[in-house]
């Protein structure tokens, strides 16, 4: 079997990145407050890129002969990013927090699979995750200064 670990890799980061979406909508959904007006269409924003990212790391694992998640099933068993039920008791700062907990893992997985990669030389799938992983960062970025904190980028 070629390119074993990054499929691996790949394979999580379907179950993940559908995780993310599902984690943005939350925050779309339930956000209230301060920014409400800024924030609220700026998820759709997100949502679009994460769900883009999802289409890309998918038919990647499939053009390595994989075979990605297609299940809610599979995507809850296999994701490693911790959601909250739906509910009115968290603030818009609090999800925003969520959000940065969740692109820092999802930054996490890019360099691993980064590394696993080179290791196993697939460089286009190198050259893929690096750059989702550089767009993880800007988001991660924006979320801090949102937050009034700084990214602290591969923290």
């Amino acid at each position: 079997m070629k390119y074993p670990k990054t499929k691996q890799v790949l394979n999580q980061l379907v179950a993940d990145l559908s995780q993310m979406s599902m984690i943005i909508h939350q925050t779309h959904w339930y956000m209230r407050g301060t920014n409400f007006l800024k924030l609220h269409p700026l998820m759709d924003e997100f949502m679009d890129e994460i769900d883009s990212q999802l289409d890309v790391i998918s038919e990647r694992l499939i053009a390595l002969d994989g075979s990605p998640y297609s299940t809610l099933k599979e995507m809850a068993d296999n994701t490693k990013i911790k959601d909250w039920p739906g509910s009115w008791d968290k603030t818009t700062p609090e999800r925003l927090a969520h959000l940065v907990d969740g692109y820092r893992y999802l930054e996490n997985l890019y360099q691993e699979g980064i590394d696993v990669s080179d290791v196993e030389k697939d460089f286009s799938t190198q050259d893929i995750f690096i750059g989702l992983k550089t767009a993880i960062e800007k988001k991660i970025w924006m979320l801090q200064a949102e937050l009034d904190e700084a990214p602290d980028i591969d923290k």
